[in-house]
């Protein structure tokens, strides 16, 4: 894939700025995968993006968004300012990348739609086995990223307890405390979610597991869905307004976190790396408490008998066998040539 730009042209006309079809396919697959990835906890869509080449790339484009330069692109398209300039729009599109940022949220979009429908389902009909798989996905995921992080140095050992510590004790009571908090556990769920979503390594579902978001974020996603198809068929809108407010104040979230939380990783990362790396990677090995006390809870209130505990099991085992044949494969896998 080509590079971002450093700036724009001094002269950029719509039609020149738009990017050939395959490349812009090519990105949308990617997203795709990364969506795929980012919508089942203990897989990260950042490590999607690292194996197709496109990690930096999409750090690049995200810092290149500023407050500034989307009042401008508003006003490119409002008759404000001097009219209506689809060019100058253009031009802001060129500065920040904006063609691939936009193929990329599309796929995204797309996979996290589709997953939250297969999630829809199975947490309907078989919740045991969904958490078990999930139970799998982070626990490959988080010896993988043991071994990827050499936690040596006593400030790394602290990091790392204070991570685990936290999602262990979030898994816990997140339902508890979270359980019925409105818009604002919604907005802080979704900038704590996108924000992990671009860090190879961390999914921004798991994260909304330990916060006991998850299957209620896909639950208010499937009744917005369910509400637009609808009002576009003239069925029945039952609850697409509630079910709205909640998906725009997630994607709000979202949005805030993307162009703050994240930023202040990225410095944390850059100012010490290795202690912010074992904290990050303790919170997955501390989330695998997450699945089980979800289904301990009022909504599932499993009993564990034999055939609960070996299908839980089993569904466990293919979880982590998916995430480490994926690890193992991974470096062989090359998105340019779809």
């Amino acid at each position: 894939m080509t590079t971002a730009p450093d700036s724009a042209r001094d002269e950029v006309t719509l039609r020149e700025s738009v990017p050939p079809v395959r490349e812009w396919l090519r990105t949308f697959v990617v997203g795709l995968f990364m969506g795929t990835a980012d919508g089942v906890p203990g897989v990260s869509g950042g490590t999607v993006a690292l194996i197709a080449g496109i990690y930096e790339r999409l750090i690049a484009a995200i810092n290149a968004v500023s407050l500034d330069r989307f009042l401008d692109g508003i006003r490119a398209l409002t008759p404000l300012d001097g009219g209506v300039s689809l060019d100058r729009a253009a031009a802001v599109l060129e500065e920040v990348d904006g063609w691939f940022l936009i193929a990329l949220l599309g796929g995204i979009a797309t996979a996290v739609i589709a997953v939250g429908q297969a999630v829809e389902v199975a947490d309907e009909e078989a919740p045991v086995l969904m958490f078990g798989l999930f139970f799998g996905l982070i626990g490959a995921s988080a010896l993988i990223l043991l071994r990827e992080v050499g936690i040596r140095t006593v400030p790394e050992v602290v990091a790392a307890v204070a991570g685990a510590a936290v999602a262990f004790f979030a898994s816990g009571y997140s339902e508890a405390l979270l359980g019925g908090g409105g818009l604002l556990v919604v907005f802080v769920a979704g900038a704590v979610a996108v924000s992990a979503m671009i860090l190879p390594g961390l999914s921004g579902s798991l994260l909304l597991v330990i916060l006991g978001q998850y299957t209620f974020m896909y639950d208010r996603l499937g009744a917005f869905l369910d509400g637009l198809v609808g009002l576009a068929t003239g069925g029945a809108t039952d609850g697409l307004a509630g079910a709205s407010v909640d998906v725009v104040t997630f994607v709000c979230g979202g949005l805030v976190g993307l162009f703050t939380v994240a930023r202040l990783i990225r410095k944390a990362l850059a100012a010490n790396r290795e202690v912010t790396f074992a904290f990050l990677v303790a919170l997955v090995l501390g989330a695998l408490r997450a699945p089980i006390t979800t289904l301990n809870g009022d909504e599932y209130a499993v009993v564990w008998n034999t055939p609960t505990v070996q299908a839980f099991a089993v569904a466990a085992v293919v979880g982590a066998v998916v995430v480490l044949v994926l690890d193992w494969f991974a470096v062989d896998i090359d998105l340019d040539s779809v």
